[in-house]
């Protein structure tokens, strides 16, 4: 049994890759983890011409090649993050991509699966959207539609890109001020690692387990 793990952080070693690799370990599976910055995955284009034949007809990018990989997996946990408030571009691509498994045979049917997101708004925060339910659900409801057996999902707290700005204070748009108000400052909010947050940890190791479980 083989679960596949994707990440559409394009940050190295980001908190979204390590907690992906955490609920991978926990599964019991083999596993394989994908991060997306390192392929090419354009849209897609509603073209329907993998109505047929369960595959896409755009060859000049990797996505038939992600979409053979998510189709042999026997579970998926996607992880992305949340530029405002929702699910980042590449792992929404990528999700786009796996359309053309659907038609006819639902060949992600039955699969269990998971999601991981990762956002710099703290939960409880009612001033801003809710940007990590929302990518969780944008992850969930893909998997719903194909009749995957959605797990679960998990929300970690992740870094505004304004902590590695670089300028001098901070400037009127700053996601900080938006965030944590208009005293705080990138020394004063520092770099969150999830590993400091047991509950987050403990929260991804079961979201491994519980899909290892589903097959038994």
């Amino acid at each position: 049994m083989k679960v596949l793990g994707v990440s559409g952080s394009p940050i190295q070693n980001s908190n979204t890759d390590r907690a992906l690799k955490i609920a991978l370990a926990s599964t019991g599976m083999k596993s394989e983890f994908i991060k997306l910055c390192d392929y090419d995955v354009r849209p897609c284009n509603a073209c329907l011409g993998c109505i047929k034949g369960n595959k896409c007809i755009q060859k000049d990018d990797d996505g038939i090649m992600l979409a053979e990989k998510t189709f042999k997996a026997d579970a998926l946990i996607i992880a992305g993050f949340t530029p405002y408030s929702t699910l980042d571009s590449r792992t929404k691509a990528y999700m786009e991509r796996l359309y053309p498994l659907r038609h006819r045979h639902g060949l992600m049917a039955g699969k269990p699966g998971g999601a991981i997101i990762t956002s710099a708004v703290p939960s409880g925060n009612t001033q801003l959207p809710p940007a990590g339910e929302n990518g969780i659900n944008a992850i969930k409801y893909y998997m719903m539609e194909e009749g995957m057996n959605f797990i679960g999902g998990v929300t970690i707290l992740g870094n505004v890109p304004c902590v590695k700005c670089g300028q001098e204070g901070q400037c009127q748009m700053s996601g900080i001020k938006m965030i944590f108000g208009k005293e705080a400052t990138p020394e004063s909010i520092g770099i969150n690692d999830f590993e400091k947050d047991p509950e987050a940890v403990a929260a991804l190791r079961k979201l491994g387990e519980d899909i290892g479980s589903s097959f038994f």
